[in-house]
């Protein structure tokens, strides 16, 4: 099948030294041979500059030079346990600094880095390890190795770096493989999408607030920042009032999580009184963000350029951004596509809704261990990403549902992550799951799950009189469940809507107009 890229629209970003091999397929020129070579630039251009901070007590505090060295010596450490190039080393660590100082260890051994998931059931993180054929496993009730200090530095672009697994809603994790590019695109990727100044990059001083082991923590954020040559701060373990301290105290001038953490964040009685001023960019995905909200973050850090970062596993993060001056008025979209992406529409509807495809240095090289999963999600040279979508004239992607969440109610195809962005700004509501309730006549209507900000309560007649005009009659929710819990999750963060469509009773039909 011969799939054509969509135009690019009014995509704002940089797109020199870009060049396409010949598949078609975008690159960036000139990029480091690897994440070692990216490192170790950063530490000769500075070794007393400060590279990482872990926050807690005691607060602990790297330099470049320190933080090589660390890293070094676990190489080394690895290498005296048998540790081959090639070989995979799990990381079953929170986060923090000897996250931090393992992944670039292993780098440095020229190994394969397994971040896994430390929210994982037992058995998940079990199967991770033996999935990836992990020779060494980083715990946290044991010291990183230590041995003399060695850096591997023939690693090439096409090389695997480590092994990302997903955290699927069924079945076991799949292993997304990383390349020595795919990290280094991303890197590129997000220096161009946020307008980061190169010549002041090494001033940027960074929050990681959400987990190492996710693509957002780790190569949006921590590798980032490395090569920049500026700081990473880690919050261990989140904390509202530490993570408003962290901003203060440690001068904090760039900001990445989720929606639901500024939220949160700005609500605090004491947010009104700090000094933000130094905060120039806040960057924010991983969920529907309410337009309400974004206009609160403009408010709540004036000095700051807004943007919507959208991606996967299987693309090393970012695939997607939406800068800041159209993140007011195009709330509701994930952006452009980033300066190497290419995307397409597979099957579109009437309305110009399809399977998002993907395709760019960023896509990963396929999942370890799974030649079927890999053929049916890597085919044709594009990641069909599961994704519906649809890309405007302008350009600009409006994520609208997992292929499996769609509801078909009555031959009317209702997304239902349309439905939880209008509900995103409903008073009271603290978050939201929509999802197909079974009917014999219609074959699905629309359910919605709520749960109400603490200390709150909420009407569903009242959160359906909200969305009242905000979304066509057929889209709105006509069974409604308030539950005081909050949402099932699996321990990448996403919502278990099977499990929520079989335990909730919805009793009766709050719209009773449709049949």
């Amino acid at each position: 099948m011969s799939v054509e890229p969509l135009p690019r629209g009014d995509a704002p970003f940089d797109t020199s030294g870009i060049h396409r091999d010949a598949t078609g397929v975008a690159h960036y020129a000139d990029l480091p041979r690897s994440l070692v070579d990216m490192f170790a630039t950063s530490v000769r251009r500075d070794p007393d500059a400060e590279a990482l901070v872990e926050l807690g007590e005691p607060t602990v505090r790297l330099s470049y030079g320190q933080l090589w060295d660390r890293a070094a010596r676990v190489a080394g450490g690895l290498a005296d346990e048998g540790v081959r190039p090639g070989d995979r080393v799990a990381i079953l660590l929170p986060a923090g600094a000897d996250w931090a100082v393992g992944f670039l260890g292993i780098q440095l051994a020229g190994a394969v880095a397994v971040p896994v998931n430390t929210r994982f059931a037992a058995s998940e993180v079990e199967y991770v390890l033996s999935d990836s054929g992990a020779a060494v496993v980083l715990r946290p009730d044991q010291p990183l190795p230590a041995g003399p200090p060695t850096a591997h530095d023939d690693r090439s672009l096409g090389d695997l770096a480590a092994i990302f697994y997903t955290s699927g809603t069924t079945g076991f994790p799949k292993g997304a493989m990383t390349t020595q590019e795919n990290f280094l695109s991303n890197i590129e990727t997000a220096i161009r999408v946020t307008g980061t100044d190169r010549a002041t990059g090494h001033e940027q001083r960074g929050l990681i607030s959400v987990p190492m082991f996710h693509v957002t923590g780790c190569n949006s954020q921590l590798l980032v920042y490395l090569a920049l040559g500026g700081t990473t701060v880690v919050l261990p373990t989140f904390n509202v009032r530490a993570f408003l301290r962290a901003i203060v105290d440690e001068r904090i001038n760039q900001l990445t999580t989720v929606p639901a953490i500024y939220a949160l964040a700005i609500a605090q009685p004491e947010f009104a009184a700090l000094d933000v001023g130094a905060v120039t960019k806040v960057s924010y995905g991983g969920a529907p963000i309410a337009p309400a909200l974004v206009r609160r973050l403009g408010e709540a850090f004036p000095n700051a350029r807004l943007g919507n970062g959208f991606g996967l596993t299987e693309t090393a993060s970012i695939s997607t951004f939406l800068p800041h001056e159209w993140a007011a008025e195009h709330a509701d979209s994930v952006g452009f596509a980033a300066p190497v992406v290419d995307l397409a529409v597979d099957a579109p509807d009437p309305a110009g809704v399809g399977e998002l495809l993907i395709r760019g240095p960023n896509v990963v090289a396929g999942y370890w261990n799974k030649p079927d999963a890999t053929a049916v999600a890597f085919r044709d040279g594009w990641l069909h990403t599961g994704d519906l979508a649809r890309v405007d004239t302008k350009g600009l992607v409006y994520v609208v549902d997992r292929a499996k969440d769609m509801i078909n109610r009555g031959g009317e195809n209702v997304y239902s992550v349309e439905v939880e962005n209008a509900l995103a700004g409903a008073p009271g509501l603290a978050e939201a799951a929509v999802v197909g309730v079974p009917d014999e006549v219609m074959g699905e209507k629309v359910g919605a799950v709520l749960v109400p900000v603490p200390g709150a309560s909420l009407d569903p007649v009242e959160v359906v009189g909200y969305l009242e005009g905000r979304l066509a009659d057929f889209k709105i929710p006509q069974y409604v469940a308030v539950r005081d819990t909050p949402l099932p999750r699996n321990p990448g963060g996403k919502i278990l809507k099977r499990e929520l469509r079989e335990s909730t009773d919805w009793g009766p039909q709050l719209r009773r107009r449709f049949t």
